[in-house]
């Protein structure tokens, strides 16, 4: 099931009829939304912050890759972010074939950081606490289907000992309202999505479905985080053709 484009065209068709009072619902969804999520406690086990400045990589599934790209692209230390597709063949990993859940793909993001800034624990805090609804299974918000599952693909061993720590640990303190179902399984191959994806929330921030879905994400960031908090995001190239 994909809400989101129906909700683009049919903003887009609706754009001079919208009214001020219908602005004002779907702030206030959103904001419903941030305030039911938890926030999750810092990693008992986690990588100190590295000495000097470097770069690592972690791919994070969590639902719709809009709101997932615009959440990390608001943190310090994030040098990009990309949308694309993790979990399936390489023949399969476009937008069309994706949104069928039959791929084995899940949207996804890729996060290249600077663990002298930010460390691997505290991305997965931030995942936990604003990024995803780690207790709904094959599904975020409106979006169904294996395809918005909640998925961690470590990208070493240390990696996953942390994710695998961090999840018994927030599963041992209930945390969260239900248990959680989200998978960690060992990297596969990322497949950055269509360039028009990229940076989607940013250049299109009055779609409905970003209003209401994906900018409180980053709302509940600056407020949840604001010490790891960046005011401008930092942006995926304008094409990733060539990285396909």
């Amino acid at each position: 099931m994909n809400n989101r484009f129906p909700m683009m065209i049919a903003a887009a068709a609706a754009a001079a009829a919208l009214t001020g009072a219908v602005l004002v619902g779907i702030g206030h969804q959103g904001a419903r939304a941030a305030e039911l999520r938890s926030s999750a406690p810092p990693p008992a086990i986690d990588e100190p912050l590295a000495g000097t400045s470097g770069s690592e990589t972690a791919i994070l599934s969590g639902g719709c890759f809009w709101g997932m790209q615009l959440v990390f692209q608001h943190v310090k230390g994030v040098r990009e972010v990309l949308a694309g597709y993790t979990g399936g063949a390489a023949r399969t990993a476009t937008y069309e074939e994706v949104s069928s859940g039959t791929t084995g793909h899940a949207e996804s993001i890729k996060i290249v950081f600077d663990p002298h800034v930010v460390s691997y624990g505290e991305l997965l805090r931030i995942y936990f606490s604003v990024a995803t609804d780690p207790t709904q299974l094959d599904q975020q918000g409106p979006d169904e289907g294996t395809q918005y599952r909640g998925e961690i693909w470590p990208m070493n061993d240390t990696q996953r000992h942390i994710a695998e720590s961090y999840v018994r640990q927030l599963a041992a303190a209930h945390v969260f309202r239900a248990p959680i179902v989200t998978r960690i399984d060992n990297a596969r191959p990322f497949y950055p999505a269509e360039s028009y994806h990229q940076n989607f929330a940013t250049v299109h921030p009055y779609n409905p479905y970003i209003m209401a879905f994906d900018a409180p994400k980053a709302t509940a960031l600056a407020k949840t985080f604001p010490t790891l908090y960046l005011t401008h995001p930092t942006l995926a190239p304008a094409s990733v053709a060539s990285l396909r």
